[in-house]
């Protein structure tokens, strides 16, 4: 009798077949049911936001989704139907009291006026909120819910990584902030190197040789603000003096306490670049209590460009934000996220505006 043919073997070598979006995410939607020990309509009800569902099961699956980097896409759904016309705005707050900076900051006010425009000649509203920045994944809540279509975080702070994560799981979410290695997320920001470097590169102009720099380095903005000084002062054939740069916060209050730090290391300084316009304006009061006048003792530089720096006496040399520019790039970038487009990360042009502190 012939031999039987053996009986076919799988091959080795064939890729297991792939699963699609829809696939991977019901398999997502079945393991959160199975460990909230609900069904998985109730999920997906959870996940929509539906009354239907109790308060304190919603609560358990968002915090599952979470943990497992399920992403609904309920925003995108609703942008596309026109029934969702809300962009989250998030602002993180720091648990540090000495280092958060407050709502009430004039860069702050600024930039949310300019989104608050940039919105409104799009149609669409703003959803303010502030989160913890120690857990910023809350800032993709709003989206994950489905209020709003995307997310602008206003300030990177350290948390480099948890930004990365959002957007690797699908988050619509831009950044005002700085752009930085091995970045997944979009960025909109300012030139910090060239503002930096424009500022410094001025109070030379002046003859100004120690000049003196207030601002936190772990701060991505602040260090490349301090690269674009140190920059300036290796052009002019300087060497920048660590005694002369104090790591303040932002807090308004981070000049005074830069001004008494300078004074108790007794180190001689001429001229002093501020990260902010605030801490240049501290810094100016605080000079003027030791009995140093600005400019002729000091000659002063701040940053941002606040609308108060015009009215300051003396009114106050500044690198100028592009704000107006900002907000709608910002929103142009989170509504191009929104509907599944390419974006990639901006930088914004800065300029330099004299004024009598320097001069």
């Amino acid at each position: 009798m012939p031999k039987k043919a053996p009986p076919a073997q799988p091959d080795a070598a064939a890729p297991a077949p792939s699963l699609s979006n829809a696939e991977k995410r019901r398999l997502q939607m079945a393991d959160i049911a199975r460990l909230a020990g609900v069904s998985t309509s109730t999920v997906s009800r959870a996940l929509s936001g539906s009354k239907l569902v109790n308060q304190e099961t919603r609560d358990r699956v968002m915090e599952l989704a979470r943990s497992l980097k399920y992403t609904i896409n309920i925003g995108a759904q609703n942008l596309r139907l026109k029934q969702n016309r809300t962009v989250g705005v998030v602002i993180p707050a720091v648990s540090d009291a000495h280092t958060r900076q407050h709502l009430t900051d004039p860069f702050f006010l600024g930039m949310l006026g300019s989104l608050a425009d940039a919105l409104t000649e799009q149609g669409f509203d703003m959803l303010l909120s502030r989160v913890d920045a120690d857990q910023l994944d809350a800032a993709a809540q709003p989206y994950d819910t489905g209020r709003v279509i995307g997310v602008i975080l206003i300030g990177q702070w350290r948390h480099h990584d948890q930004l990365n994560q959002m957007a690797a799981r699908g988050v619509p979410i831009v950044v005002w902030g700085a752009q930085l290695p091995q970045q997944l997320y979009c960025t909109v920001g300012g030139d910090n190197v060239a503002g930096g470097l424009l500022a410094t590169r001025h109070l030379l102009q002046q003859g100004r040789r120690r000049i003196a720099f207030l601002g936190d380095t772990n701060m991505p903005e602040a260090a490349m603000r301090h690269q674009g000084y140190c920059q300036a002062l290796e052009e002019a054939g300087l060497s920048p003096d660590p005694a002369l740069h104090v790591p303040v916060s932002f807090l308004p209050e981070g000049g005074t306490e830069g001004v008494q730090e300078l004074a108790r290391r007794g180190v001689p300084y001429d001229a002093l670049f501020a990260c902010s316009d605030l801490l240049a304006m501290t810094a100016i009061n605080s000079l003027r209590e030791l009995g140093r006048s600005v400019p002729q003792d000091v000659a002063v530089a701040g940053y941002d460009d606040i609308e108060l720096s015009t009215y300051f006496h003396p009114p106050l040399t500044t690198v100028r934000q592009p704000m107006a520019d900002a907000g709608r790039a910002l929103v142009a970038t989170v509504l191009d996220l929104a509907e599944g487009r390419s974006v990639t990360s901006q930088q914004l042009p800065t300029e330099l505006i004299i004024r009598a502190s320097s001069v």
